[in-house]
């Protein structure tokens, strides 16, 4: 199981999938910067929607500390462009439509609904270090108060 492999301290999985401006983003690119991926299941949901804005309020903090996020979901990029758009998100969101990078970082889940089991998303966020190693994994994240978390650990990290 892909989960099994993925620890802090491991080489993050790279991916390579269209973003909500329709540009390919892949994250070996981004060596040499932390990058944070996180990963949520769908646009546009109220959690998705809260967890999004929370780091878009953060992104000018982020940003000076030279950090990328990656929202990815199993959404197209023309959903992400909507759904960016109507929140005024400031963030990219990566297209992980046949879900290659869930499965690769073990988020790609059996769930449960109202008795319903089904496959989706858990929510989690991958802190990836300027060395390209996984510096931070948070699952089955709550969203309150989640990207203030993640941005101080950031700055642990460039200390």
């Amino acid at each position: 199981m892909a989960s099994d492999k993925i620890h802090e301290g491991v080489a993050a999985p790279d991916f390579e999938f269209e973003n909500d401006r329709g540009e390919i983003i892949r994250l070996g690119d981004l060596k040499g910067k932390p990058v944070v991926v996180y990963f949520y299941p769908r646009d546009d949901t109220s959690g998705c929607t809260r967890q999004a804005v929370e780091f878009t309020q953060l992104i000018d903090s982020f940003s000076s500390l030279d950090v990328k996020i990656i929202g990815v979901s199993p959404d197209t990029a023309a959903s992400h462009e909507k759904f960016k758009a109507k929140h005024n998100l400031k963030l990219q969101l990566a297209a992980d439509t046949e879900k290659i990078a869930a499965q690769a970082y073990g988020v790609w889940v059996s769930k449960s609904m109202y008795g319903r089991q089904y496959m989706g998303v858990e929510r989690s966020t991958f802190l990836i270090g300027a060395d390209g190693t996984i510096a931070r994994i948070w699952r089955k994240v709550r969203v309150p108060g989640h990207a203030e978390r993640v941005l101080e650990a950031v700055q642990s990290l460039s200390r």
